[in-house]
């Protein structure tokens, strides 16, 4: 039975006329005297009984009646929340560091504009957050990577990000412009989780150089790397966002490292197959370049 028929019926109920309904409406009269009937037809009842020259409601037709306003009234409001998107939920995958320190600002600005989807933030590693986009369990993912391309995602470079060499301000490294492999010789390294995409470039570099280090700690959480530095535990690989707040307060220097591989972009990934709602787009929009429409 189609939304139409009991718009129809709907019309002729509040008017009374069949005349009238098909003016208000738009339709032949005879369009209307249709309608009804497969309305009828469909349900088994007489819906409208004529007295005089108005059309009226059966005893069927009342129920129907409430009924009708209850279904068009929800269709109504399913249109207008669809168009909005202003429900549902956004699932976003990213790296911690990006999670912690850049998202928020983003997040702050989509509450604002999307108050009501519920925000699902899972932080990870690379790996796993473009498996998951892949899948489908996650919409969109914030990864920091090399330059990254793949047949099945739609990526977007949102920026460079710069990674520093930490250090305690008494180190050595306060007197140098910039870090390179070679300075790390027998320095001992405060390294991320293994699955970390700047480590494993690390570790490459120092290897292929010919490097002595000591691997002093291991953590899978940021916090914990720059505590061990701070107390000159040793020095660590970190993106230069992460260390903002303890370099303006003195207790780490930051040195930039050099290396030609050391290239690394803040890049937000999702599935070519993926529908673009508004409420999508809205977060695509706030983060990173607003043309996404005509991707």
């Amino acid at each position: 039975m189609e939304l139409t028929y009991l718009k129809t019926f709907r019309e002729v109920a509040k008017s009374g006329s069949y005349t009238r309904a098909a003016e208000l409406l738009g339709y032949a009269q005879s369009s209307i005297t249709t309608q009804i009937q497969k309305l009828e037809e469909s349900y088994g009842v007489v819906l409208l009984e004529r007295y005089g020259r108005n059309m009226k409601l059966t005893i069927a037709g009342e129920t129907l009646f409430a009924y009708a306003n209850n279904i068009l009234s929800l269709h109504e409001e399913s249109k207008e929340v669809l168009s909005r998107q202003s429900r549902g939920t956004l699932s976003i995958g990213s790296v911690e560091s990006l999670a912690a320190y850049l998202l928020p600002q983003y997040l702050q600005s989509y509450r604002q504009a999307y108050p009501e989807i519920h925000v699902n933030l899972q932080p990870s590693n690379e790996t796993f957050i473009i498996e998951a986009v892949k899948e489908g369990s996650l919409d969109i993912g914030i990864i920091l990577d090399a330059l990254f391309t793949d047949p099945e995602l739609h990526s977007e470079i949102l920026r460079e990000e710069e990674l520093v060499i930490v250090a305690h301000p008494t180190h050595k490294f306060k007197d140098l412009n910039e870090v390179q492999v070679h300075h790390l010789d027998n320095e001992s390294l405060i390294i991320t989780e293994e699955r970390c995409t700047y480590r494993a470039m690390l570790l490459k570099a120092l290897k292929f150089n010919q490097v002595n280090y000591t691997l002093s700690y291991e953590f899978g959480n940021i916090e914990a790397i720059k505590q061990c530095v701070v107390y000159g535990l040793g020095v660590a690989l970190l993106p230069r966002m992460v260390v903002a707040e303890e370099m303006m307060k003195g207790q780490l220097i930051a040195v930039p490292f050099q290396h030609p591989d050391c290239k690394f972009y803040t890049q937000l990934i999702y599935s070519k197959k993926k529908w673009k709602s508004k409420a999508f787009l809205g977060f695509l929009e706030r983060i990173g370049p607003p043309n996404y429409q005509n991707q």
